[in-house]
C-alpha cells in the first residue's frame, strides 16, 4: 500500500517471484479500507496463498491495520504477526518527531527489526533499543546485521504466538475503551463494514510457529526505515496537537489523538518520460532538504528512464539514493511530506 498518487514500490518488488496487488493513494485503514478488504479477498480467491504479506504505507498506523485485517474475517485466515522496520540511525528522530504514527507501530508490533545496524556504534544502538523498549517491553527485537541473517531465523523471531495473542488483547480492550469513551475513532471505525475482510492471514507478523497455515498468514510490516517518514519534521503533525511540546507526552498520542495520514501528509507524483542522468537525480533529491522552497520532504521514491539503463531512487532527509535497476513502464516518481509546494516540485523534476 502507498499513500502517494504515484506507486513505485511494486516496480522495486517486481523481480523478487512474489505476487503483488498494489493499492495507491491513501491508506488501507482509512480512505482505501474498502478497497483493501475487497483486494484481500480477491488475492485469497485467486492464489489461495499460504501467506499474504500485508506491507501498508509508512504513514499508517499498525493497530489500525491490524482492526482492519481482523474485520475482514477471511476464511482459515489468521493473524500471525506483526512486525515494524526501523532505521537505527534514525530511531530517536523518529521518535521525537513522527510521533504518533511512529508511536503506534512500534508500541503494536509483536517483532521490531533494526535496520542499518552495519557499523552503527554499540552505545548508538542501545540508544535506540532503550528507546523502543521503553514503548514496546514486550516485544522481539531484532538488532543483528541483516546479511548475518536468513530468512527463517527473522521468522522465527516475529512469530511467537504469546506476543500476538497479548496483542489481540490489547487491542481488543483499547477498542472497546475508545467506544464507551467516544473517542474519536480510527480509520477502522469508520468503515467497519469493508475493512473487515481482508486479513486472511495476515501476519502482522510475530507468529507462532504452529500456525499452520493452512490459513495464510498476513504479516503487516512497517517500515520506519526508509519509507516511513521519519523525521517529519514537526510540524507535520505537531500542529495536530496542543501539547506536543513534550517529548515525554508523545508516548500517550497515540492513545488520545487519533489521527489518519490522509489529515497529516500530502503527497505529489508523476508519470515522466524525460531522461535522467545519475547526476541530475543525485541533485535534484539532495535539494529536497531545501523545505523553505520544497516544503517538507519526508519521503520521495521513483523509477525512470536513464537512456542506456534505467534508475531507481530512493530519498529519506539527509540520505539520497540512486541506483541502476530493471525498466518500468514509463518513469514514475512519487514526494510525501507535508505543505509540499507541487510548483517547485515539477520544476525540480522537469515535469
Amino acid at each position: 500500500n502507498e499513500f502517494g498518487e504515484i506507486g513505485v514500490d511494486g516496480g522495486f518488488l517486481k523481480d523478487a517471484g512474489v505476487n503483488i496487488t498494489e493499492m495507491n493513494s491513501g491508506c488501507i485503514c482509512c480512505s482505501l479500507v474498502g478497497d483493501f478488504a475487497k483486494a484481500l479477498k480477491e488475492v485469497e480467491a485467486k492464489y489461495q496463498p499460504d501467506r499474504i504479506i500485508i506491507e501498508p504505507s509508512g504513514v499508517g498506523k499498525l493497530s489500525d491495520v491490524i482492526r482492519a485485517v481482523e474485520r475482514a474475517n477471511v476464511e482459515n485466515g489468521v493473524l500471525n504477526a506483526f512486525c515494524a522496520v526501523v532505521d537505527a540511525n534514525k530511531c530517536k528522530m523518529y521518535m521525537k518527531n513522527f510521533g504518533e504514527f511512529f508511536i503506534d507501530q512500534v508500541a503494536n508490533a509483536s517483532c521490531v527489526v533494526l535496520s542499518h545496524t552495519t557499523g552503527i556504534s554499540e552505545e548508538k544502538l542501545h540508544t535506540c533499543l532503550e528507546m523502543l523498549k521503553e514503548v514496546n517491553p514486550d516485544a522481539n527485537y531484532v538488532t543483528a546485521e541483516w546479511d548475518k541473517l536468513d530468512g527463517k531465523t527473522i521468522l522465527s523471531a516475529m512469530e511467537k504466538k504469546d506476543c500476538l495473542e497479548a496483542e489481540l488483547k490489547k487491542l481488543a480492550e483499547e477498542y472497546a475503551h475508545d467506544h464507551d469513551e467516544d473517542e474519536h475513532e480510527h480509520c477502522h471505525h469508520h468503515h467497519d463494514d469493508d475493512d473487515d475482510e481482508e486479513d486472511e492471514h495476515e501476519h502482522c507478523h510475530h507468529h507462532h510457529d504452529d500456525d499452520d497455515e493452512e490459513d495464510e498468514h498476513e504479516h503487516c510490516h512497517h517500515h520506519h526505515d526508509d519509507d516511513d517518514e521519519e523525521d517529519e519534521h514537526e510540524h507535520c503533525h505537531h500542529h495536530h496537537h496542543d501539547h506536543d511540546d513534550d517529548d515525554e507526552d508523545e508516548h500517550e498520542h497515540c492513545h488520545h489523538h487519533h489521527h489518519h495520514a490522509d489529515e497529516v501528509f500530502t503527497s505529489w507524483g508523476m508519470e515522466t518520460a524525460h531522461k535522467f542522468t545519475a547526476e541530475e537525480l543525485e541533485n535534484a533529491l539532495s535539494a529536497l532538504s531545501d523545505e523553505s522552497k520544497y516544503g517538507t520532504v519526508l519521503r520521495a521514491k521513483g523509477i525512470v528512464d536513464g537512456g542506456e539503463n534505467w534508475w531507481h531512487f530512493d530519498y529519506v532527509p539527509g540520505e539520497p539514493d540512486v541506483r541502476s535497476g530493471s525498466a518500468g513502464v514509463t518513469g514514475r516518481l512519487c514526494v510525501i511530506g507535508c505543505k509540499l509546494n507541487e510548483d517547485a516540485l515539477k520544476e525540480l523534476f522537469k515535469a
